[in-house]
């Protein structure tokens, strides 16, 4: 079918007319006032924010802000993890006419002068007493930075230029008191192309770059998602809990709960996220593919510790059919009448109540982005009903781009051009996507905006991809991880990296070989699944290194090498590999924030063992 865009970016744009992220937050709670719009867990119960409690307290902070000097254009740092206070702070600070900037958790000192000396942020408010002595170590550094803001703050703990959460809103409330419409003058300044925030790039390839999210960027993506998925319900119920400094999280669970004037469940460890969606129950749920991962593993590891011989079984025999008969219409076939009568049954015997004891039996859209997904897991997905569409977009994109949707999905594929949007691929094969999502470029960085976003207005992805006769999308890598070996063969590693990726014990694998002779690979063991699959082997697990070297799970990686080289051309392979001793985690900096992998961090860190790969 052919598509105009031209009309729908008219039809996005005539429905985001001149609107803010102000103009939303104040439709919510002039219009669903009483609905439920942030909860968080406290003590041994949840707290619930209404959308006109929540916009009265980011007037409050946006009073407070504006009392320590913060306006028009200033900037103003977050360092907290998933919480009620991060998301109050960012709307404070949009309200106050200033523009929040998320940091990511994990930054070490000088990683955190960068960005703050970079945006010259004004003000930083962050969660607690750790956050705050990284920010102390090199605050001498920041000239701009007038006031440090801590959430968690003990009694007495204040000092020079630092005060509480607390503080700064009993500041707002006497601002407020003094002077009523303080904040509604500088909210009413606001304008759609204003910054709603900066989104620094998690720097997989060296110094991060800040991508300039306006106003409309954000209103244009949400009604773009609006009109992709018709599925996802007003007032819909959405869980937060990946770093809000990532503009996967950011945009489906803050900025995507103001626009459906939902309820956001903010979660602030990944730890608490299986319990915090079995008591939410969400609607829709956005995740990286390690926590579908995990999500599987923990499934399967249930349903084969059932003390039932016969449940353990039928549940076994259930999601090993239902895979199966996905793989069977994925090469276009279909299942027997009798297989379908069985899994008919299983849905509602097995299926059913595995949804229910996830919490996603109520779920109306699943989401998988920032990084390639498996297939099989897609499938083991799908047979039990929860099928999972995989996404593609990027920071510099205010997200999305193209995805998989319900009657237009393709495994294997990240999916179709959006509405509004257009996907193009260069002669080299870089993907290319126009639309109204596609940001203003680089804060600060002319060159690297002209080098990214082209004057006809098509973003140049870095990425590598082709287009099939659909339109269905497929990412072949990155452009600038392409490898020349010695013989002047390009090679792009994701392809070996993702098979070997699959497998649920492997958390990263990279491939080397740029100049050299022959490829060869790193591997990373999941710390996570190790203590499992050594109980499962009936070996004794002693510690992460030394599982790491065991015979067994030598032998297991050399197959999974093995398996994955049989499905690449001669020159895709690799000749050789070394198990990583250590866990790879963005706290040891071999991956980021968003679990995608640092390849020259990598490669700088296992030089050694590289060289030693290649010593024939």
């Amino acid at each position: 079918m052919l598509r105009d865009i031209e009309r729908e970016r008219r039809e996005i744009a005539e429905t985001i007319g001149d609107m803010t992220l102000v103009n939303v937050l104040d439709r919510n709670a002039e219009r669903f006032g009483s609905l439920p719009a942030i909860r968080w867990s406290a003590g041994d119960g949840l707290r619930t924010l209404s959308w006109a409690a929540y916009r009265q307290k980011v007037r409050e902070v946006a009073a407070g802000l504006r009392s320590l000097g913060v306006g028009k254009g200033d900037f103003v740092g977050l360092m907290a993890g998933n919480r009620p206070e991060h998301v109050i702070a960012d709307l404070g600070a949009v309200c106050a006419g200033a523009v929040p900037v998320s940091f990511y958790n994990t930054l070490a000192p000088p990683q955190i002068r960068y960005i703050a000396d970079h945006c010259s942020a004004k003000v930083a408010i962050v969660e607690d007493t750790g956050y705050l002595d990284r920010w102390e170590q090199i605050r001498g550094e920041l000239p701009s930075l007038a006031h440090m803001v801590v959430m968690d703050l003990p009694e007495g703990a204040a000092g020079s230029g630092v005060l509480s959460w607390d503080d700064l809103v009993a500041r707002g409330q006497a601002e407020l008191e003094k002077d009523a419409g303080l904040v509604e003058r500088s909210a009413a300044q606001v304008a759609q192309d204003d910054l709603a925030t900066l989104i620094y790039t998690s720097g997989t390839t060296g110094t991060p770059k800040a991508v300039m999210i306006s106003h409309r960027n954000v209103l244009w993506t949400l009604e773009c998602v609006n009109r992709t998925f018709s599925e996802i319900p007003d007032h819909v119920r959405l869980i937060s809990y990946l770093p809000l400094a990532h503009i996967g999280e950011r945009m489906v669970s803050h900025y995507a709960g103001m626009w459906y004037a939902g309820t956001v469940r903010y979660v602030p460890e990944i730890t608490q996220v299986a319990p915090a969606v079995q008591e939410t129950r969400p609607e829709v749920f956005f995740a990286v593919p390690r926590v579908w991962e995990k999500f599987h593993a923990g499934l399967m590891a249930k349903l084969n510790e059932n003390p039932n011989a016969r449940k353990r079984a039928l549940a076994l025999g259930a999601v090993a059919l239902a895979s199966q008969a996905q793989r069977l219409e994925l090469s276009g076939g279909r299942p027997g009448l009798l297989d379908r009568v069985k899994l008919g049954l299983f849905d509602r015997l097995v299926f059913s109540k595995i949804r229910h004891g996830l919490g996603l039996d109520e779920l109306k859209l699943a989401i998988s982005a920032a990084a390639p997904i498996s297939a099989d897991l897609l499938m083991f997905f799908r047979g039990i009903g929860i099928p999972v569409y995989e996404l593609y977009g990027m920071t510099e994109s205010s997200g999305p781009g193209t995805t998989n949707r319900s009657g237009l999905d393709r495994i294997g594929t990240v999916g179709c051009a959006m509405p509004g949007v257009e996907i193009a691929t260069a002669e080299d094969d870089e993907i290319l996507i126009r639309g109204g999502l596609v940001t203003g470029g680089y804060y600060k960085d002319e060159a690297g905006t002209a080098e990214a976003f082209g004057e006809d207005g098509w973003l140049r992805t870095g990425d590598l991809g082709r287009l099939d006769d659909r339109g269905f999308l497929t990412i072949i890598g990155r452009k600038k991880e392409i490898i020349i070996t010695a013989g002047g063969k390009n090679v792009a590693p994701a392809r070996l990296e993702n098979l070997i990726n699959k497998h649920s014990l492997v958390s990263q694998a990279c491939v080397v070989g740029d100049g050299r002779r022959y490829l060869t690979l790193l591997v990373a063991l999941d710390p996570d699944m190790a203590p499992g699959w050594a109980e499962s082997q009936g070996m004794e697990y002693r510690s992460f290194e030394d599982f790491s070297r065991a015979p067994q799970v030598l032998e297991e990686v050399q197959g999974i090498v093995e398996s994955a080289n049989e499905q690449v051309a001669r020159v895709e392979q690799a000749r050789k590999w070394f198990v990583a001793p250590d866990a790879w985690s963005p706290e040891t900096g071999e991956l980021t924030p968003s679990l995608k992998m640092k390849r020259r961090v990598v490669l700088e860190r296992y030089s050694v063992e590289i060289e030693d790969l290649y010593a024939d």
